[in-house]
């Protein structure tokens, strides 16, 4: 079951995120998803799921998701990723900036039957606002 989940899990990256091949969330991802942390205003359920991600695919139109080490055990999958991209449209409320991002983050997904039934993301939030200039970068020692 590990190895068949951890696979959910990469076609859901390969196809969802990378691709924007949104159809495929019906054979990878319960239509009652729950988001265990969602971003603010992301709806529950698989079409929340998608609502956010197109959201933000629209703001990162070049946005890629690289995992850079995957633990699989039972019906939970643990994924160590990053994602890049550049900031073309508002994402959050925040207009675009033009500028690139690389985000790091963890997501922790649980499976059923072979679908995406819950998840909870860990991301570099505040790396992700200082590259984009809305909040200011820490001082360099010694200023």
């Amino acid at each position: 079951m590990s190895e068949a989940n951890r696979q959910v899990i990469s076609a859901f990256i390969e196809d969802i995120l990378n691709r924007g091949n949104f159809e495929r969330a019906v054979d990878l991802v319960h239509e009652n998803f729950v988001e265990l942390d969602p971003f603010p205003g992301q709806k529950q359920g698989r079409e929340g799921l998608v609502e956010i991600i197109a959201h933000m695919r629209t703001a990162f139109p070049d946005m890629h998701w690289k995992v850079s080490e995957t633990v699989a055990e039972g019906e939970k999958v643990v994924s160590r990723f990053t994602w890049t991209g550049t900031h073309r449209d508002t994402f959050l409320g925040i207009l675009a900036t033009g500028k690139p991002v690389e985000v790091k983050g963890v997501v922790i997904d649980r499976l059923e039957s072979g679908k995406m039934a819950d998840s909870r993301i860990l991301i570099d939030t505040l790396g992700l606002l200082q590259q984009l200039g809305v909040v200011p970068p820490p001082p360099t020692p010694g200023s």
